[in-house]
């Protein structure tokens, strides 16, 4: 079973935050956040971030173990570009490109536990099922509600409709 973590738009281009993802692709989890506490790069910080977001989400929504998990793949892409100008020498202005990253991170099982994915009880009281009684009775008053707007309503008679040239040609010449 695979557990997904994402980090979007980390301020950081995305080559700089690929040197350390490297380091942890296919490593254990506990070696994985000992390397991102202890790198001295700066996209250790936010990788290890994410790799507690994954770790808790195993936790919370699959019930797999800590010690049963490690980094599958880490995928480091690039995000929206921030454009800015810094001035320069004689009224000229260089381009600095601020590069942003999406990160997924992605965990799997050591050890494959066959637990499934717990799945969270939705709140369907204000939903009326099919074939109940109290749709029955619903759609009973609906009908008959239809019934008397068909009779109460005088059908109108109208005239054939022109078509589209003859409403141009009339409207251009003012007659009807």
């Amino acid at each position: 079973m695979d557990v997904i973590a994402r980090g979007k738009y980390i301020r950081m281009s995305p080559r700089k935050v690929r040197l350390v993802a490297n380091l942890i692709a296919g490593m254990d989890v506990e070696k994985a956040k000992w390397q991102l506490t202890f790198n001295s790069k700066l996209a250790s910080n936010n990788l290890l971030k994410i790799l507690n977001s994954a770790i808790a989400n195993a936790k919370e929504n699959y019930e797999i173990d800590e010690a049963n998990l490690k980094v599958k793949t880490v995928t480091v892409d690039g995000g929206p570009v921030l454009k800015r100008w810094m001035p320069r020498a004689q009224g000229r202005a260089t381009p600095l490109r601020k590069g942003t990253s999406h990160v997924t991170l992605t965990l799997t099982e050591i050890v494959a536990s066959g637990k499934a994915k717990k799945v969270k009880k939705t709140d369907d009281s204000d939903i009326i099922k099919v074939g109940t009684g109290e749709f029955d009775e619903i759609k009973d008053i609906a009908d008959k509600k239809e019934v008397k707007e068909k009779e109460g309503s005088k059908v109108k008679k109208t005239a054939p409709k022109q078509g589209f040239a003859s409403k141009v040609l009339n409207r251009k010449t003012g007659s009807k």
